[in-house]
Parts: structure tokens; sequence; C-alpha cells
């Protein structure tokens, strides 16, 4: 099928479903046939399956044939990241440990997904259980940058970055702990926003670390990303996190641009350890709005120095303890080296998990342990309220805040497994944002002088990702960056 649908937005290909000029399942069957063609390369993807996707497309085409359109995206196909649940397909979290566990429900967002009409095409690859920063943590491979596939694509949702910038998908889910949207979106060149803590239902995402963790979309543009994001907002009962706050109807309200929004400009983004490019093109930018009269306003976030440190602690802590029901006995990887029930625990979490997990789970039951909680866990809540009291005092001088979304672009394979804190802090502008519970985005605006993407990174007060997708519209029209 001769038809170039990746050249296509989401909206742009749901409109030809919807006046019938092509079905969901010739769409559906043009992106599997493109998975197929580029997954062994990139390595998007984890699972796809023609049957399951295909008999969703025939249903969604039948409802359309009779009227029954239940959202401006229905009939689009959709990746879901490997960790969040949708009945019938496997769940693996990238891990050994899971692997033979298929999802016997669907997460909260995906019924919403499936209610508005959406073809859930496939689940994509991820750093093991979401943890890390390059999709080098995968049992199942990394994931390859299609913009070159000699680095990375970013993590922990580098198959769903990747998935979208390549042409396998036109839209796709992710998850954010400290930085695992954004992050992929900066160095694949797509935008995806996080959204505040609450506003998209965890029920049916595998935990990392509960009190950071949320969903979040990625789209080849901003008002793709607002109007999918419509779709998947909202309260869930089954969510104790869930917020029942109204649902803006995103991609109505992004023609307002930045006017009337202050900007804020946050010293301690702008420091040492910046490459020189990522610098250059995020103030060129600033330079941009300076010209269409956007009012830019100096604010400090002291606090968010720590933030790294902080999150580490946090992250890991609650890791430790959500990764604890995962003992070989009722699903998954079980070992065969097994003598007793303490061998069947330890030998099956020993070879079910990879280093990395292994690393952090680890280090959070040590900052847990007697001795050491009041020293680590306790302090390192106590600096969260600073960080969230530094956003709040900065918000009463602006509505957004502007800063690079990473220190550098895309960088080798293997570069920075070495010196896991040197990974760590590739996360360094992204982590203190879910601290504070707060929405943040990436969006495209420039490339390096070898054309790798850079992202910019935008952050909003709680539950107004409205003036967060509003500037990111008005940066990509700006930058021409589409």
């Amino acid at each position: 099928m001769d038809s170039d649908f990746e050249k296509l937005k989401a909206r742009e290909i749901a409109a030809k479903i919807h006046s019938r000029v092509i079905s969901s399942v010739e769409v559906t069957k043009y992106f599997l046939d493109r998975i197929e063609s580029l997954n062994p390369e990139i390595n998007a993807f984890i699972s796809f399956d023609h049957e399951f996707a295909l008999s969703q497309a025939k249903r969604i085409d039948n409802r359309i044939g009779s009227n029954d359109i239940t959202s401006p995206l229905m009939g689009v196909p959709v990746a879901i990241k490997d960790n969040i649940q949708v009945s019938g397909l496997p769940t693996t979290c990238a891990s050994r440990i899971l692997s033979g566990y298929k999802a016997v429900f669907d997460a909260g967002l995906v019924e919403k997904i499936k209610r508005a009409g959406l073809v859930i095409i496939g689940k994509t690859n991820l750093d093991e259980f979401a943890m890390g920063s390059s999709n080098e943590y995968s049992y199942y491979g990394p994931v390859k940058n299609p913009i070159d596939n000699t680095k990375v694509s970013g993590g922990s949702s580098g198959g769903s970055a990747a998935a979208v910038a390549g042409g396998m998908v036109p839209l796709a889910i992710g998850s954010d702990t400290g930085g695992s949207v954004r992050l992929p979106a900066a160095f694949c060149g797509v935008p995806a926003i996080r959204p505040s803590y609450g506003r998209i239902s965890r029920y049916g995402l595998v935990a990392f670390a509960s009190s950071l963790d949320q969903i979040g979309p990625f789209a080849l543009d901003v008002t793709d990303l607002a109007m999918l994001l419509s779709i998947v907002s909202g309260y869930d009962y089954r969510d104790s996190t869930s917020i029942n706050v109204p649902i803006p109807d995103y991609a109505s309200i992004l023609k307002s641009g930045l006017n009337g929004l202050r900007v804020g400009i946050p010293k301690e983004y702008f420091g040492d350890g910046i490459e020189q490019t990522v610098r250059l093109a995020v103030n060129d930018v600033i330079r941009h709005l300076k010209n269409d009269n956007v009012e830019l306003v100096d604010i400090s976030l002291p606090t968010t120095k720590y933030s790294v440190a902080v999150y580490y602690v946090i992250a890991n802590a609650e890791a430790s303890s959500n990764l604890a029901r995962y003992d070989g006995v009722r699903y998954g990887y079980r070992s065969d080296s097994i003598e007793s029930l303490f061998d069947l625990y330890c030998n099956s979490r020993s070879e079910g998990f990879g280093q990395e997990v292994k690393r952090r789970i680890m280090l959070g039951t040590y900052v847990l342990s007697a001795g050491y909680y009041d020293a680590y866990y306790r302090r390192a809540m106590k600096v969260r309220t600073l960080i969230r009291d530094d956003f709040n005092r900065a918000f009463e001088k602006c509505e957004l805040i502007l800063s690079p979304t990473s220190p550098s672009v895309a960088f080798d394979f293997g570069e920075r497994l070495v010196d896991p804190l040197k990974m760590y802090l590739s996360d360094i502008y992204t982590v203190a944002s879910p601290l504070a519970g707060i929405p943040a985005m990436s969006v495209p605006c420039g490339k390096d002088p070898s054309g790798l993407p850079i992202g910019l990174q935008l952050i909003g007060k709680r539950f107004d990702e409205e003036s967060v997708l509003q500037g990111a519209y008005h940066i990509e029209r700006m930058m021409d960056v589409v």
C-alpha cells in the first residue's frame, strides 16, 4: 500500500477514516507492515499481534459505518508501553521475571483508549521496569534511535518515542517517573507530555515508584498530543491517587499561544554541564520569544540542585517495596535451581531481574533499613517538600518554566553504562517536576550539527496542562519544527 500514512498526523489519518476515504483496517495493516519492516533494526516493539489489532480495526470500521464516531482520533493505531496492562497481551516490563505473563485486565487508560475507538497495535520496549534513561536495560535488547541508529533512544519509554519518530505508529503511550517520557521524546525529536500526578489513572500501570509514576502520551505534533491527552485523562476510582477534576478540550485552546503567559527562566538549569549545541538551541528559542514580546522572567529554583539525589533515594525505596511481589511463585519466570522455598525466591529473583533493577532494589532496601531510614529516606522526603515550595514560589512570578529537557543530545550505546551516576545525571532537568507532582513536557526545538534532535522542556502549575501545551504549540510553530 503506497499511501505514506507515516507522513500524516493522527488527526489527518482519522479524518480520512471518518470520511471513509480509507478504512481503519487498511491503516492498521499499513502500520503493521511498517513495524514488520523496521522493528528488527529499531527494536521499538516487544510484541505486536496482527489478529488482535485487525479485529479491533474491523469493529471500529463497523461503528464508523453506523456513524458511531466516539472521538476525533477514532480508528487511528496507538502503541502502549509494555508496563501497562492490555487484556490478552503480554506485559513483560522488559524483564525476564515476567516472561510468559499475559494481562487479564485492561488498565484504566486502556479502557479509555478502547472506548475512544483507537486501535492498540502493540506493546513497546522500555528499560526493565522503567528503570533507566537510555533504553539499554531491556531484557529484549536496546532500542535504537530512528534518527541515528548508533545512538540511544532515551529511556525508559524509548520504544514509544522511537515508534512514533520512526513512523511505525502515529501515537504512543509511555510512562514517566523521573523523565521517562520527556527524555526519549527529546532524543527522538517528538513532543510528549508528563501530566500532573493524578491526571491520568495509574490503575493497570505496573508500579516502579508509586508516588512518582505517571502515564504520558507521544505524538508527531502538539495538536495530536493534546487530542490524545484529552482522551486518556480523567478520574478513576480504582486509583486512589486519581483526582476528579474537569478535563479540558486541550486541542481547542492551543491557538491562544503564549498570550498573557509569563515564562520563567531558572538560572539553575543553565549552568555548567550543558552541551553547547543544546544551550545555543534553547537560547535561540528564548531570543525568538523575546522578539514575539513574550514576557520572560528570571526565577530561581535553588533546592532543585538536590533533586537527582532526592529522586533516587525516594524512587529506589519505593521500587524495593513494589518489586518484592515478584517471587516466581504465581506467574512469570521461575528458576530451575530449586531445593527449598528460599531457593525459589532467591534464585528466581536473582536470575529474573537485570543488573540495574537489582542495583536499585539494593539501594532502596538500604535507605529503608533500620538506622538509615531517618538519614536518607525521611530527609529526602523533607527536601522533596522544599523542592515543591520552590516551584510554588516561582509560579507566583510566572505561568510556565522553560529549560532544556536534557543537558545533551542522544549519546552512543554503552557510553554511560559503566558509570551509573553519569547515566542518572541524564535526568538532571526532568526529575524535579515529578517530585512536585506538576506537569512538564518536551517539545523539539532544533537539531545539533549532526542532525540529532534537541528538546526543550516546559513546566507548568499543577493541573495547568493547558498552559504547557499552549506554550509548546507556540514554540513548535515559531521554530518550525513540525
